[in-house]
Formats: structure tokens, C-alpha cells, sequence
């Protein structure tokens, strides 16, 4: 399977920026606690590009600068079909799963916290999905991303396989899409 290329953006362009979670963490050293803070990021253009990033710094300004500079660096391509995703998927980070299931055109996004985040910036309209096991927010939003990662369309499994799309169809469907 072909390794989905990292995209590189200007400062210019107009990115979908989202701070999903800010957390107090501390670091205990030997005079006591040393605080900071962790931001966790998401940029999105709304064309199906989609990146996760994580700050820590102690300010909390900072902490959102760094996540943003990295979500940018870590964008991928996610696969879309229309305004929904091609097939339903679950997807695991640590003890975080999250089910993603395509919907009808008018549904909207049937998410919550960072699931939605995740979503709304990739410019997925139409879900349904279900968050399954721990409620972490960063690994819930993790196995968001991984899963969206996973998604594939019809013509790469086809050209991956040799195949013509119509072979892919069940033989129920052929000829009818």
C-alpha cells in the first residue's frame, strides 16, 4: 500500500485551526512540581487534509503555537466520498475506540468533542460515529485520525489489486453504480 504523502503548507493559506484541549501537566524534579501546559491542535483545510498536533511549553500561548506548527507539518489526505467517507471503519489508539460510519447527504456531523474537531477540519459533513472505551480526549482524537488515515476509495483498492472498479462491486451491485 502506498505511504499517503505529508503535505507541506504556507503560513499564508487559510487553515481550519482548532484547540481541542489545553491540560495543566506538571514534571516532579527534586525542588517539587514544574508546571506547563499541553495543547492539542487541529488544522484542516476543509478539502480533506487533516493534521494533529501536540504543544507543550509553559505558557499556554506557546503551547498552542508549537501544536499548530506541528499539526501543519503532519497534515495528510484523507479519502472522501462526496461529503461523507467511503465505508464505515473502527479504529484504536491505546484504550480509545472510535467507530466512523458514513452517512446520507443532510445528516450532519453526529460526533462529539474530539471526534467532531477531527471531522469538521478534514470537511467530512456527513457522519455517524460512536466513541467506544476510554475518553481520553487526545487518544480519542489519535484513533479519530488513524482511522481517517485507513479510509481508502474505490479506484486506489482497484488500481492496488489490478482490478476495474466494477470488479470490486458485489455481484448484486454490478451494473447498478
Amino acid at each position: 500500500m502506498a505511504e499517503r504523502e505529508e503535505l507541506e503548507y504556507t503560513p499564508t493559506e487559510e487553515l481550519d485551526e482548532r484547540v481541542v484541549d489545553i491540560a495543566r501537566v506538571a514534571k516532579v524534579i527534586k525542588g517539587g512540581r514544574r508546571f506547563a501546559f499541553r495543547a492539542i491542535v487541529i488544522v484542516g483545510d476543509g478539502q480533506g487534509n487533516v493534521g494533529i498536533g501536540i504543544g507543550k511549553a509553559r505558557e499556554v500561548p506557546d503551547a498552542i503555537r508549537k501544536g499548530s506548527e506541528k499539526a501543519r507539518s503532519h497534515m495528510k489526505k484523507v479519502s472522501l466520498m462526496g461529503t461523507s467517507i467511503p465505508h464505515e471503519v473502527i479504529a484504536q489508539h491505546g484504550a480509545a475506540k472510535v467507530l466512523l460510519r458514513p452517512a446520507s447527504p443532510g445528516t450532519g456531523v453526529i460526533a462529539g468533542g474530539g471526534v467532531r474537531a477531527v471531522l469538521e477540519a478534514a470537511g467530512i459533513k456527513d457522519i455517524l460515529t460512536k466513541s467506544l472505551g476510554s475518553s481520553n480526549i487526545l487518544n480519542v482524537v489519535k484513533a479519530t485520525y488513524d482511522g481517517l488515515l485507513q479510509l481508502q476509495d474505490r479506484q486506489d483498492v482497484a488500481r492496488v489489486r489490478n482490478k476495474s472498479v466494477a470488479d470490486l462491486q458485489p455481484p448484486w451491485r454490478r451494473g447498478n453504480d
